[in-house]
C-alpha cells in the first residue's frame, strides 16, 4: 500500500477514487483549495495546481498522484489547464514521485478534435513533461450521480418534452459508468508496466448521443421525440443547455463542441490487461437515477 495524492478530489471522479483507493488501505491526501470544507475520504491537505508553490508540502512522501483537473468553466481553459499541468509534472519530478495517473478523453488523434480534447492531448504531455512516467486512461461520458456530461444527459431528459437538436445527436460515444472507471484508476496503480501509456476505457455499448438519451427517458417513463436540426450550431446550442439545465454556458459550450467527435475504444489492451464486465449503460442509468433521488432527499 502506497500514499497517494489526489488531485482534484473533491470532484465527480476524485470523490469515488479517494474512497476506492482509503477502501484499498492506501493512505491518501486529497488536494483541496479548501481543506476545511472536506468531507471525502483520506486526508485533506491544501494545494491549488494554478498556485505551483503550494503544491511542494502535499506531494512529499506520495509515490504516484492522480490528476483529475480541468477549468472547462473558464473561457481561457486551454492556457490555465496548460500551466497548470506543467507546474503539477515539474513539482512531482521534484517530489520524487513514481507515477503520474491521468484521467483523459477518448478521441481519434486523426479527427478534427475539440478544444476540449485537445486541451485533454496537451495536458498528457505536459504531465510528464519534466520526467515522471505517466499512465493516461482515456475515456468519453462518464456515467454517474454528480458528473457533468450525466447531468446534461439526465436534466435534458427531465425538462424538456421534447428535443429539437443539432446533427451531434447522431455522433457515437462509449460511456462508462463511474464505477469501472474508478476500478481502472484503481488497478493500473498496481501495475508498474502500465506507466509511460495510454490506454482507453469505455463501456460495453458503442450508442448515439440520440439513443442514449431515449434510453434514459424509457426508464423514466417518458416519452422524448428527437428532431434533429442541421443548422442549430454549437453556440446556440449552448446557450439552449444554459436554459434547460443548470450546466453553465462555458462548460456547456466546451462539452457540445466535443460531442461533434466520435468517442469510441479503439484499442482495447486496457481491458484486456484487467478483465471485469464493465456494467451496462441502462444498470448505470439506473445507479446514477437512484442516486440523484437519494441526494435530493438528504438535502430536503
Amino acid at each position: 500500500m502506497v500514499k497517494v495524492l489526489v488531485a482534484g478530489a473533491s470532484g465527480f471522479v476524485g470523490r469515488h477514487l479517494c474512497t476506492a483507493l482509503a477502501d484499498a488501505g492506501h493512505d491518501v491526501a486529497a488536494l483541496t483549495r479548501n481543506p476545511a470544507a472536506y468531507t471525502g475520504a483520506g486526508t485533506a491537505v491544501y494545494g491549488n495546481v494554478h498556485c505551483p508553490a503550494t503544491l511542494h508540502a502535499p506531494m512529499a512522501g506520495c509515490r504516484a498522484a492522480y490528476y483529475l483537473v480541468h477549468s472547462l468553466s473558464d473561457p481561457d481553459f486551454r492556457r490555465k489547464d496548460a500551466a497548470a499541468a506543467a507546474a503539477f509534472g515539474k513539482a512531482a519530478a521534484r517530489a520524487g514521485l513514481q507515477r503520474i495517473i491521468y484521467l483523459g478523453g477518448l478521441g481519434d488523434d486523426t479527427d478534427a478534435l475539440s478544444a476540449h480534447l485537445r486541451s485533454r492531448r496537451e495536458v498528457e504531455k505536459l504531465l510528464g513533461s519534466a520526467g515522471v512516467p505517466v499512465t493516461v486512461i482515456r475515456a468519453g461520458i462518464i456515467v454517474g450521480h454528480g458528473g457533468i456530461s450525466w447531468e446534461l444527459t439526465r436534466q435534458l431528459v427531465q425538462n424538456l418534452p421534447a428535443m429539437i437538436t443539432p446533427r451531434w445527436v447522431a455522433t457515437r460515444t462509449q460511456p462508462i459508468a463511474v464505477d469501472d472507471i474508478v476500478r481502472y484508476l484503481l488497478a493500473v496503480l498496481k501495475l508498474p508496466d502500465t506507466a509511460g501509456r495510454v490506454f482507453e476505457a469505455g463501456g460495453p455499448e458503442v450508442l448515439q448521443y440520440a439513443t442514449m438519451l431515449r434510453r434514459v427517458a424509457a426508464i423514466e417513463g417518458r416519452p422524448l421525440p428527437i428532431l434533429p436540426v442541421p443548422l442549430l450550431t454549437p453556440w446556440l446550442s449552448s446557450l439552449w443547455l444554459a436554459l434547460v439545465t443548470d450546466v453553465d454556458t462555458g462548460t456547456g459550450r466546451a462539452l457540445i463542441d466535443s460531442m461533434t467527435n466520435e468517442v469510441v475504444v479503439r484499442d482495447p489492451s486496457l481491458r484486456d490487461l484487467i478483465p471485469f464486465d464493465p456494467m451496462p449503460y441502462d444498470d448505470a442509468v439506473r445507479k446514477a437515477l437512484r442516486e440523484a433521488e437519494e441526494a435530493e432527499r438528504a438535502s430536503r
